[in-house]
């Protein structure tokens, strides 16, 4: 979600790349982000290569910021 939060989309390669997750990994994850309205997928071709490209839905910003702030939250707490 951090990576999608701060560009227009990203495809399938990159996020694996910048994750280091595994295929089936970044999968599962893209599956559970999808069903819960945070992304969309869209799948096509670049040339011959399939390729599938994530992009963060309004919903899924709104979820992450939340995130971001009741995680600050719990780390000022702390202190």
């Amino acid at each position: 979600m951090s990576i999608l939060a701060g560009v227009d989309e990203a495809d399938f390669t990159y996020l694996k790349k910048q994750t280091g997750a595994t295929s089936g990994n970044l999968s599962v994850q893209i599956d559970k982000l999808t069903a819960a309205g945070y992304i969309t997928v869209e799948k096509g071709f670049k040339g011959k290569m399939p390729r599938t490209t994530c992009k963060i839905t309004p919903e899924g910003q709104e979820a992450f910021r939340s995130y971001v702030e009741a995680l600050k939250e719990y780390l000022s707490a702390g202190k």
